[in-house]
């Protein structure tokens, strides 16, 4: 079985509604056979099929995580968008958050490097028995994640947890700490 990504250029930051909706559009035209090669598509790993415009990436299920990682970095290095049709996600270029070097790790095996801040609140959602946890995570310094049942754990030094109520609560908190802003902490009880 395999898995693919789609990536393209897109002006401005889309939805996962937008992303869905051009990568289904693009699927159903034929790829193009020959011409030349964007400097893009030479450098992702996987196999590489051209479409106008956009290049789909199909991988193997055993290798997603890993590859899926490396499609990301390209296409952000690029400035392209990347969607992830078995996620239903999209990689925006921006707005990221305030840390260089910020990484978002999941429970079911996503990592990326300096996520898009809408790419943040939409993993939020997918929390679940297959995505058991959802962390951003600065090395070195400091960390927020979440499990299912919205228990949030930060960590700068010791860490303190907290139960919130909602969702909505969780993506702001996320918000918050990938953009430089403590707020959360002042909102909630820590243990």
């Amino acid at each position: 079985m395999s898995v693919e990504l789609m990536v393209w250029d897109e002006p401005v930051p889309i939805s996962r509604d937008q992303a869905r909706a051009t990568y289904l559009a693009v699927k159903r035209t034929s790829p193009v056979a020959g011409g030349e090669v964007p400097d893009v598509a030479k450098e992702l790993p996987g196999e590489v099929t051209l479409y106008p415009g956009h290049v789909l990436v199909s991988m193997d299920l055993d290798t997603m995580d890993e590859t899926s990682a490396q499609v990301f970095t390209v296409a952000q290095a690029h400035g392209l968008v990347c969607y992830d049709p078995q996620r239903d996600l999209v990689h925006n270029v921006a707005p990221l958050g305030v840390y260089e070097g910020m990484q978002l790790h999941t429970g079911d095996g996503m990592i990326v490097h300096d996520p898009d801040l809408g790419l943040v609140h939409d993993v939020l959602a997918t929390l679940s028995a297959q995505n058991p946890f959802v962390a951003l995570v600065n090395f070195g310094r400091h960390f927020l994640q979440v499990s299912p049942g919205y228990e949030l754990e930060y960590k700068e030094g010791t860490l303190i947890r907290t139960m919130v109520p909602e969702l909505a609560e969780v993506q702001a908190a996320f918000n918050e700490y990938a953009t430089g802003d403590r707020s959360f902490l002042s909102r909630h009880e820590w243990t």
